[in-house]
């Protein structure tokens, strides 16, 4: 199917050259001369090999169509994260690099999406939010809380987060999946 590249999101599989990519980061660049063009960065579905691509906004892309299935994050280990099919109780094992970056949030029995082509796993959809705990939280600075400054927190998968000052270790929080910030206090 085609379609132009200022349409291309996070998740897409695409066919170029041959080969088939999963969009990991899309930046849409307008420069002060000429026309905007989209720099996009991609993982070859076969080989797990990354590559930047740069189109013209006008330009036409092959999306390759993609079955969404509604799965369960099992475990990790050696080989790779283990899902199960929700509807036919199938498991199967994805590696590590297709996941890329999102695999910090993987958190067992949490309900995803995993795209398929020609039955073959490319990526996976994680919701848009999750619940963490903060592990490690700097001390508040006197004064720091009537500007709306934040602080680095380390969260319980191991990634660092801007927190505000009034969260402190072991307060559960939500934590936005796309961009990896702080959304608010979990209830």
């Amino acid at each position: 199917m085609k379609m132009q590249a200022n349409q291309i999101r996070p998740g897409h599989v695409l066919e170029h050259q041959g080969k088939r990519w999963t969009v990991l980061k899309i930046q849409l660049i307008q420069p002060g001369k000429g026309g905007a063009f989209i720099q996009v960065e991609m993982r070859d579905v076969d080989g797990g090999n990354k590559t930047n691509e740069r189109w013209r906004t006008a330009d036409t892309v092959e999306r390759l169509e993609v079955r969404e299935r509604d799965c369960q994050f099992l475990f990790k280990d050696d080989v790779g994260f283990t899902f199960m099919d929700t509807e036919t109780f199938e498991q199967f094992v994805m590696n590590p690099g297709l996941i890329g970056d999102q695999a910090a949030f993987l958190q067992e029995s949490m309900q995803v999406t995993v795209d398929l082509i020609e039955g073959q796993p490319v990526s996976v959809n994680l919701p848009s939010q999750v619940v963490l705990t903060v592990v490690e939280a700097d001390a508040v600075v006197k004064g720091q809380t009537a500007s709306s400054s934040y602080k680095p927190g380390l969260l319980e998968n191991g990634l660092k987060v801007m927190i505000p000052p009034f969260v402190e270790a072991g307060t559960k929080i939500v934590v936005n999946t796309t961009d990896c910030t702080y959304v608010e206090r979990a209830k």
